[in-house]
């Protein structure tokens, strides 16, 4: 008789199978929305104020370096205001390619050589690395630290943000100082500047104006086009995916 029961109710009352849909949090939708509002609006600004200075300086780069800011900002690692640093190894050694950008008043500090590591490239840097006496240079975002004097004179230590990508730069003794071959002069000579250990070496004209500036606590953002990087960056690519 059970028998009789259960199968009429599987004929009357057939079993439904249901597709559960994972919802985006509406939440987040609407956060990401309007961090990207404002990396896109502060972007335009600072892009009006310095790109008819600084035609070197690519928008896109701009973009991902403002997106990573932000959301060191948001994670409480940065203060907001602070200035920003960018560095494009996608240019050639030869031609000025770190910028520190005043982001309180929107416009540009200071533009400036700068060297890569020597096993990264000649003209360029093309290979890059986060391991010890690899003697290449290291992509991705990092906070400047503080100050010290060593072999070099007065200096900068940073720290890599970014997990298998920088984040050995304090062991790899990664600082910003100034050298010879870092100057125009040496470009003149050779075509290029010369090469560090895998540190973002400066000319000695304003360095310690610039390390001065940046140091304690601000963003860097080391940018080349390496699909890698830019597909597993935790700082960008988010804005997207909104």
């Amino acid at each position: 008789m059970l028998k009789i029961i259960a199968f009429t109710l599987l004929v009357v009352f057939p079993v439904f199978s249901f597709e559960v849909k994972n919802f985006e949090d509406p939440v987040r939708i609407n956060e990401t929305k309007l961090v990207s509002s404002k990396v896109e609006t502060v972007v335009e600004i600072l892009w009006d104020n310095i790109r008819a200075d600084h035609k070197s300086l690519k928008k896109e780069v701009l973009l991902l370096a403002y997106e990573g800011y932000l959301k060191m900002v948001s994670e409480g690692m940065l203060e907001e205001g602070k200035p920003l640093t960018i560095i494009d190894f996608d240019l050639p050694s030869s031609e000025e390619r770190l910028w520190v950008i005043d982001i309180q008043n929107q416009g540009m500090e200071y533009v400036s050589l700068v060297a890569h590591g020597r096993n990264s490239g000649g003209l360029h840097a093309e290979k890059f690395s986060n391991v010890p006496e690899s003697y290449m240079s290291s992509l991705g975002f990092y906070l400047t630290g503080e100050t010290y004097f060593g072999k070099h004179g007065k200096s900068l230590r940073l720290d890599g943000m970014e997990e298998g990508v920088n984040d050995n730069a304090r062991l790899r003794a990664i600082v910003m100082h100034a050298a010879d071959y870092a100057e125009a002069s040496f470009v003149k000579r050779h075509g290029r500047l010369g090469r560090s250990l895998g540190c973002p070496a400066l000319p000695d004209d304003e360095f310690e104006h610039i390390i001065d500036l940046i140091k304690d606590k601000s963003c860097l953002f080391i940018h080349a086009s390496e699909k890698e990087y830019l597909n597993q960056s935790a700082f960008i690519g988010n804005l997207s995916a909104g």
